[in-house]
């Protein structure tokens, strides 16, 4: 076994992956945030606001800052929940979800060259690895 520790094969994975991502959405005038974004929104239905965060694993603040630059931008649009007065669902606008089908076609594109370069029985190992990671932390195993 190598002298590198999980956690940092992961990190330094998950760092070369954002870079790589960020490079691509550069070329478009975006970031990987904002694409990773376009991607949680529903573009049929909308979105709930107050659902998009814990959907993406982030938090309100730096939601809302994301939110409000792509509002500003004309990728979105805000308009109430019929179902719940007080929420607000975000929708693609045209421009959005062209933007998306970008990032869409981007996340797709990294997929296929990894399968492409990677077999089926490693792939399937290598998810089994992180579902039992995120299992032993939310249940607290770990530490």
């Amino acid at each position: 076994m190598k002298d590198i520790t999980i956690d940092y094969a992961l990190r330094a994975t998950w760092q070369a992956v954002t870079k790589m991502y960020n490079e691509e959405a550069r070329k478009f005038g975006s970031t990987m945030a904002v694409g990773f974004t376009l991607l949680s929104i529903d573009p049929k239905t909308g979105t709930p606001s107050t659902a998009l965060g814990p959907k993406m694993g982030m938090e309100a603040t730096s939601l809302s800052r994301i939110l409000k630059s792509m509002e500003k931008k004309g990728l979105i649009e805000r308009k109430p929940n019929p179902n719940d007065g007080r929420g607000v669902l975000i929708h693609l606008t045209a421009f959005g979800l062209e933007k998306r089908n970008d990032s869409k076609a981007t996340v797709l594109r990294f997929n296929e060259v990894v399968r492409e370069h990677v077999s089926d029985e490693k792939l399937d190992t290598f998810f089994e690895v992180t579902d039992i990671i995120n299992h032993l932390i939310a249940e607290k195993k770990i530490y």
